[in-house]
This record gives C-alpha cells, structure tokens and sequence, in this order.
C-alpha cells in the first residue's frame, strides 16, 4: 500500500481529515483531574498540592485556582454529550488522587469520589466513548506532601 499524504492542499492550507488515518486510530480529548473537575471543597475530596500552590499568593499572576475550573464534576453529563457531538471516540481523563483518598495514604475510601468516576464512565459508555485513565496527573494529596514530603521519601510509593 503506498503512503498516503497526510496533508492535502485546498486552495487555502492544509487539510487533514478522520479518513486519512487508519481505520482503527482512535480519536480522542483529554483533560487533567485539577484543571477541569473543580468541587474542590465538595464530595469529601481531600486538598492536593495544586490547591496549596494556587492558593499561595504570587504564584498565579491573575490568582485564578482551581477551585471550579469548568465544574466538570458538576457538569460531566454536558461535557461526555459534546465529546459526543464532536464525534471523538475516547476521553482521557486523570482521576484525582485525593478525591479517592483524602488523606493519600488510603486509610479511607472516599465513596463519594467514586461514584464520581463511576458516574462518569458510565456516562461515557453509554455514548459508545472508550474511557482512558491516567492514575497520576501532577496533583499529589496535600497531607503526603506536608507529612513525607511528596515524591522525594520512598514511603509514597
């Protein structure tokens, strides 16, 4: 089979579309845990570094935090119906470590961070949209970062 070229010129640039790639690619978003779920203060979720950081003043030039970000914990519905819409077929999105174990160390299941993540896996099958997850997305629970000192003690792993 010859190599097809992936950019195609129109008139007007380049134009790259879904039938120029393999028939199984998969096309997808992704979004990052702190920057999108918001609730920081909701569902029994523990703090994480990011909330430390944002909160400390002179680190964001504008102050802004995370704190509701794009209320994807209250929206998720909304957003799985436009990855919908748009056609992609995946969503890779991070599971907040300390929305499942406040603490970090796991001495409580946090239920309620479950069913958040259940609820939106659920949400993406039913829309035929292959969840990806990624464990760890830079948002390490507050109290492993005061009480070890994070990723620097051998403990956390």
């Amino acid at each position: 089979m010859a190599k097809k070229e992936l950019f195609k010129e129109n008139g007007e640039g380049e134009e790259v579309c879904k039938a120029d790639f393999p028939p199984n690619f998969v096309f997808g978003v992704a979004t990052a845990a702190y920057q999108i779920e918001g609730a920081c203060n909701e569902g029994s979720r523990g703090a994480s570094i990011w909330d430390s950081f944002s909160h400390t003043e002179g680190k964001i030039i504008d102050g802004s935090s995370g704190d509701v970000a794009v209320d994807h914990y209250h929206r998720y519905k909304e957003d799985v119906n436009l990855i919908h819409k748009f056609g992609f077929d995946a969503y890779r999105f991070s599971i907040s470590w300390s929305r499942i174990f406040p603490d970090g160390v796991g001495t409580k299941v946090n239920e309620e961070g479950i069913a958040f993540y259940n609820n939106l896996i659920n949400a993406l099958i039913e829309k035929g949209i292959q969840p990806f997850i990624t464990l760890y997305h830079w948002d390490l629970p507050l109290h492993l970062q005061e009480s070890i000192g994070g990723w620097l003690d051998k403990q956390i792993v």
